[in-house]
Parts: structure tokens; C-alpha cells; sequence
């Protein structure tokens, strides 16, 4: 089952479809053709023999009053390492081809230096000088964003800033930059974007954005009340008890896969189910230092 964080990704490149061209431009340096439209299309590719082969994104990049096919991208997010990839990834990129009848990519996109450095290795197909080598864009290729105006034009990618330098000493700054994209958001992405932000960011960063939020800060009257009021809502219908300890639940889980840990069912299950709120408070903080995920249970004793 994706994570939450591998659907989030998967999200902010379907919600701005020239993400996947920006960033194989901007941050790995490709060369992408002019083009006047960029648009997600079905990632359902179909074979003779029916299978279920899914691309997380597919967008292709259109010119021209006819709309024509300039090139393609098929953007796969990559949490950790599935030895299936190899085998399907060049599937992806065969089949997009012939149905776009354009170049094609491959884009692997990570939070991840160890996980990016593994969607790198070349994939030799086995046929004479056929070799399928990933652009992967890493945490290393992702932009800092600390530049309101920038992040306002492009939140998707101050989004991603965050997910991959959050945890560093400019985190605070990339979260101050997304408070000023904030007012630009529709309500769905409002909500989901800040989860995102707030979860990625080192606990300084955090500490700074929600003291910003409870003081007033500018952008509070638009979006601190409509996150609060939310909130409550949830509280009415779930009981306030069960409201606190799902969303720190939720919490503790978001922590763990921000950072690119896989969480075993076992510990999922655990934390769901937990009725405490010391410690799933607990939890949270020790979701910010653990190396892996089955730690957070053995070091709080549980």
C-alpha cells in the first residue's frame, strides 16, 4: 500500500503538471523542448497480456495549435528499494512511447540520498547498447525555496523544498516562504501542502511557524482559522478524546515517512491503535531521531 508520503509527492506533480519539466530543466540541468501546454495523462498502460502496470504520474509536454506530443515524462516517486523497478520501469517508459509517439523519460523522484543514488544505477536490458539510466531528482537536486514571491508562483516546489531540506538549519525559512504561498491555495491543497510542510520541518522550524500562526501573523485570518475551525469540526464528529489521539497518531506516522523510513505494519498497527497520549507524544519526538522505524517501539519501552 503507498505511503502518505508517496502519495503526497505523487500529488503535488499531478496538481502542477510542469513540475516534472521544472525540475528535470531547473535542478537536473536537461535540456526540455518549448512547449505551450504540460498535461497529466491516464497512467494505466495497458498490455497485450492485461497486468497492473500504473506509472505514479505520466505528463506530456504539448506544442503547437495540434497539440502535438513534444515529449513525455513518466514520474515515478521512490521511497525505498523494490528490486521490481529495474523490470518495470523500462516497461513504463516503452509503452509511453509508443502511445504518446513522442521522447520519452524516465523521472524517479526521492526524499532520500541513499534510495536517489540506488534509482540512479543504470539498467542494463540486456539487448546490445540498450541501457535504461533513471534522471532521479534527490534531495540534492531539489531547489532551496526561501523566497515568498517564489514560493507563491510555484508552491508545489517550496512544497518539495521542504520535504527534502526541512530537517536542515534553512528549514525555518523555507516554512516562513510557505506561509506567504498559503493565501494563494484553495482549501484541499491548503490543508494537505501545510500537513506536508509542518511534518518535514526540524522542530525549531516548527516551533517558529505555529508561534507565527497563534500570534497573529498576516496570513492567519485566511488560513489559521479555516485550519482551526477543521479541526474542530472533526472534533464534534469524532469526539474531541478520539480526534487528539488520530491526528497525533497520524502525526507520529507522517514524521517517520517525511524522513523516508519504512513503516512495518506491525508499527503502523501499533500507533493507530494506541489510547495513549504520553505515548504517542513520546512517539512523535522519537520520530525525529530514529534510524528506523521499529525503534520508536523498543526505545519507549512498549
Amino acid at each position: 500500500m503507498p505511503s502518505v508520503t508517496h502519495e503526497a509527492l505523487v500529488e503535488l506533480f499531478k496538481n502542477r503538471p510542469t513540475l516534472a519539466a521544472e525540475m528535470l530543466q531547473d535542478a537536473l540541468g536537461q535540456p526540455i523542448p518549448a512547449f505551450t501546454e504540460a498535461r497529466v495523462e491516464s497512467s494505466d498502460l495497458a498490455e497485450i497480456v492485461p497486468s497492473d502496470r500504473r506509472a505514479d504520474v505520466i505528463v506530456v509536454l504539448l506544442v503547437g495549435e495540434q497539440q502535438r506530443p513534444a515529449m513525455a515524462i513518466v514520474v515515478e516517486v521512490q521511497l525505498g528499494v523494490d528490486p521490481d523497478k529495474p523490470y518495470v520501469w523500462p516497461v513504463y517508459v516503452s509503452q509511453t512511447r509508443a502511445r504518446h509517439r513522442c521522447p520519452t523519460w524516465l523521472l524517479a523522484v526521492t526524499v532520500d540520498a541513499e534510495i536517489a543514488r540506488w534509482c540512479a544505477r543504470p539498467i542494463e536490458m540486456g539487448h546490445p547498447g540498450l541501457t535504461l539510466t533513471p534522471l532521479v531528482l534527490g534531495p540534492a537536486g531539489v531547489p532551496v525555496v526561501t523566497d515568498v514571491e517564489q514560493a507563491r508562483a510555484a508552491p508545489e516546489v517550496v512544497v518539495l523544498s521542504a520535504m527534502a531540506h526541512g530537517q536542515e538549519e534553512v528549514g525555518e525559512a523555507i516554512g516562513v516562504a510557505f506561509l506567504g504561498a498559503v493565501p494563494g491555495l484553495d482549501e484541499e491543497r491548503r490543508t494537505l501542502y501545510w500537513d506536508l510542510v509542518l511534518s518535514s520541518l526540524n522542530a525549531a522550524a516548527r516551533r517558529t511557524l505555529e508561534a507565527m500562526m497563534k500570534s497573529g501573523y498576516e496570513f492567519q485570518s485566511e488560513f489559521a482559522r479555516s485550519y482551526v475551525a477543521k479541526g474542530v469540526e472533526k472534533g464534534r464528529k469524532e469526539g474531541r478524546e478520539q480526534g487528539i489521539l488520530e491526528a497525533k497518531a497520524q502525526a507520529v506516522l507522517a514524521f517517520l515517512e517525511a524522513r523516508g523510513l519504512e513503516v512495518p505494519a506491525e508499527v503502523r498497527e501499533r500507533v493507530l491503535t494506541s489510547t495513549d497520549v504520553a505515548e504517542l507524544d513520546r512517539w512523535i519526538r522519537r520520530a525525529a531521531a530514529v534510524g528506523d522505524a521499529k525503534e520508536l517501539l523498543a526505545t519507549t519501552g512498549s
